[in-house]
């Protein structure tokens, strides 16, 4: 269980790490160690299954913009984003922070990123491409692409071993993904050459800092403290209670551990990285319980960085679209689901609309200054819903 659930989260780490190692000419084997060795190391420490993801923000704008953004300037980003973090958790400013989200608005960052991560993956499955990054259609049968009935065929089998310790529904959907990518001949034409890429130090320079501030670091510090922080916090005491379990998930801890992730990942040119509330509840709902999911997961890619680097790539878009996309619908409907904790009309009203705000923009920093302002208005004027 603790294997299938350290597989639970990669309906969003494998499409935006290929995306940006491809768009971004980024080494592959840089990208996936730094992965490896976050997973670990959070793994031992938190014991806990916490997420490594890629900065929503900062990979949303670098693959929207790769003419713009390149390794310097990602590299750049992290650096600023780690010494950002680090200057929040030494001044104690994080915990001052963290006193504006109440739980109304934690929840309903907590329900916007689980809708997002429902039509993220139902996106996945709709999509006409078998797999990720070939711009190949596929045939159809009576107009259902092959994509489409895997998805739900896969969805059928998820609900069926959702809670299945001898068939852990997560393991059985990625091997049965990974041996269709086999029939489909993904590997056949593939040179098999063992090694990492590239991995090299990069010295960022001024221009790239000041790009990366404006551009990544400034959009992406809100979304980092709601979701990264606060939001995993609150998901960890709502899945494992607030006892000893979740001790050292604090503010200043979740800070701190990706201050210093993303100070070491700056300088290899690697994708700036956070945890997140999504990939804890996506992680829990697939089995994992404690850190060793982590140091499972973390190790997997440390092979595949080190080992199987030259054809990566190859390797992790062999997953299909629509497996990856039933990971991320399950893990959003865990997230969303968190919401059952509030039970007045008030805190309803605000988490829900954040949510709503959220969903529609896909701006979780937007939607979170909308709702602590109407939150603040609600007890100013004393309303009653």
């Amino acid at each position: 269980m603790e294997l299938a659930g350290s597989l639970g989260d990669l309906g969003v780490l494998i499409p935006l790490g290929i995306a940006l190692v491809v768009l971004c000419k980024l080494s592959f084997s840089a990208v996936f160690l730094m992965v490896g060795l976050f997973y670990i190391v959070s793994g031992i420490y938190f014991r806990l299954p916490l997420p490594v993801q890629p900065l929503k923000v900062v990979s949303a704008v670098a693959i929207a913009s790769p003419t713009i953004v390149n390794a310097s300037i990602l590299s750049a980003s992290a650096l600023v984003f780690g010494t950002v973090l680090l200057v929040f958790m030494l001044t104690g400013l994080i915990d001052r922070i963290a006193g504006f989200f109440s739980k109304s608005i934690v929840c309903g960052i907590q329900l916007g990123l689980g809708l997002i991560l429902i039509k993220k993956g139902l996106g996945f499955m709709m999509t006409t491409d078998l797999f990720g990054l070939t711009n190949k259609l596929t045939h159809s049968f009576q107009g259902w692409s092959p994509n489409l009935i895997l998805g739900l065929a896969g969805a059928l089998v998820t609900l069926v071993l959702i809670t299945n310790k001898k068939f852990p529904a997560a393991l059985v959907l990625v091997i049965a993904g990974f041996t269709i990518g086999l029939f489909d001949g993904r590997l056949s034409n593939t040179e098999l050459s063992l090694g990492p890429t590239s991995l090299q130090i990069i010295w960022p320079t001024a221009d790239n800092f000041l790009v990366a501030i404006m551009l990544l670091v400034i959009p992406q510090i809100p979304l980092t403290i709601g979701n990264a922080i606060i939001g995993t916090k609150a998901t960890a005491e709502s899945l494992f209670g607030s006892g000893v379990e979740t001790s050292r998930v604090t503010n200043k801890s979740l800070t701190l551990s990706m201050a210093l992730a993303n100070l070491i990942i700056g300088f290899f040119a690697a994708i700036p990285l956070c945890h997140g509330a999504g990939g804890l509840a996506a992680h829990y709902r697939f089995g994992a319980r404690t850190g060793g999911s982590n140091i499972m997961i973390g190790a997997i890619f440390i092979v595949i960085a080190l080992l199987f680097g030259s054809i990566g790539i190859t390797l992790l878009t062999s997953l299909p679209n629509a497996i990856l996309g039933i990971l991320l619908v399950f893990a959003g409907l865990e997230l969303g689901m968190l919401i059952r904790v509030l039970n007045n009309k008030n805190d309803l009203f605000v988490a829900i609309l954040i949510a709503a705000i959220g969903f529609i923009s896909t701006n979780m920093s937007i939607a979170f200054a909308i709702g602590i302002l109407v939150q603040y208005i609600i007890k100013l004027f004393k309303i009653k819903l």
